[in-house]
């Protein structure tokens, strides 16, 4: 097995890894979110070993719910606790979320080795029958939230699972599997899994074992089928430095919803600024978000 460093032409890999470690003791206090009453994070632990992260709000009568979904390499609360402060920004407009953790990622049991697009798709439809089962869910009212991977994996979930999600938000997402992965990973790395089985990389923040398994389902399924089926709510929210801006116009020309909107912030990266000192640009993103699905669900 051979560790290979990131593409240089890989914007969210590139951005990440010199993003953070950087981090150190950086406070987000502007990014902080109040909770109602009684709203609180509870740690779950789903079949399979998937851990996870439920929030109810301080409600009686069954309230909507978000299904969050991370990025490559990432976890439940994301990068700059995006998550966990988009969970509490959701808890202030009455609306409950999961969020999760893939197999091998975060507090997960699992190996980044066994993941794959089919794989987490799994899991992630495995959440989402928990989260409409939850008490005090409507099951009527799920959104699903996407970040990068995420936002892909989202978007194939929306659409294998029309009938059940109502609305569907993307931050930074891929928008072609294979194409997206190659200009990050490089091609070296798709030829060393191809010639070994197996191949290490270093993230910048992290480091992971690939299989060949995984480069082979970036060719499964295609970004633009699952939003061309996809009929319900859907807003997409990209940085205009980000290589995912590219895609907005093309998602938005294929999606058939009545409901969509393509967002695209000026001076905007992968993470929306989110380790940088001003939080104004990430706070944004979780505020459009929180409205969007209480407009929608």
């Amino acid at each position: 097995m051979i560790v290979l460093a990131p593409s240089t032409s890989g914007s969210f890999l590139r951005l990440l890894g010199k993003s953070l470690p950087k981090l150190g003791g950086l406070l987000f206090a502007s990014l902080m979110f109040t909770l109602p009453a009684k709203a609180a994070d509870q740690s779950l632990v789903l079949e399979g070993g998937i851990a996870a992260t439920l929030n109810m709000p301080d409600h009686v009568d069954p309230v909507p719910a978000v299904l969050m979904l991370h990025g490559f390499g990432s976890s439940r609360n994301e990068v700059g606790d995006m998550y966990k402060h988009a969970a509490a920004a959701l808890a202030q407009k009455g609306i409950a979320s999961l969020r999760i953790d893939f197999a091998g990622f975060g507090k997960s049991d699992g190996d980044t080795g066994m993941t794959t697009v089919d794989s987490q798709l799994a899991q992630a439809k495995a959440a989402l029958d928990v989260l409409m089962k939850t008490d005090g869910i409507d099951p009527k009212r799920i959104g699903v939230l996407g970040f990068s991977l995420g936002g892909g994996v989202g978007t194939l979930l929306a659409s294998d699972r029309a009938a059940d999600v109502k609305s569907l938000v993307t931050w930074s997402s891929v928008g072609d599997f294979q194409s997206d992965f190659l200009a990050s990973l490089g091609q070296k790395a798709f030829d060393r899994a191809k010639e070994d089985g197996v191949v290490g990389l270093d993230l910048g923040w992290r480091t992971i074992v690939l299989k060949q398994d995984f480069f082979d389902s970036l060719q499964n399924r295609k970004i633009d089928d699952a939003i061309a089926s996809y009929p319900g709510a859907y807003l997409t929210i990209t940085g205009a430095k980000d290589f995912s801006a590219a895609y907005s116009d093309r998602f938005i020309g294929l999606s058939k919803s009545q409901t969509k909107e393509a967002l695209v912030i000026p001076d905007g990266d992968h993470i929306f600024g989110v380790l940088s000192a001003d939080q104004s640009m990430a706070n944004s993103v979780i505020m459009k978000t929180a409205e969007w699905f209480a407009k929608t669900l």
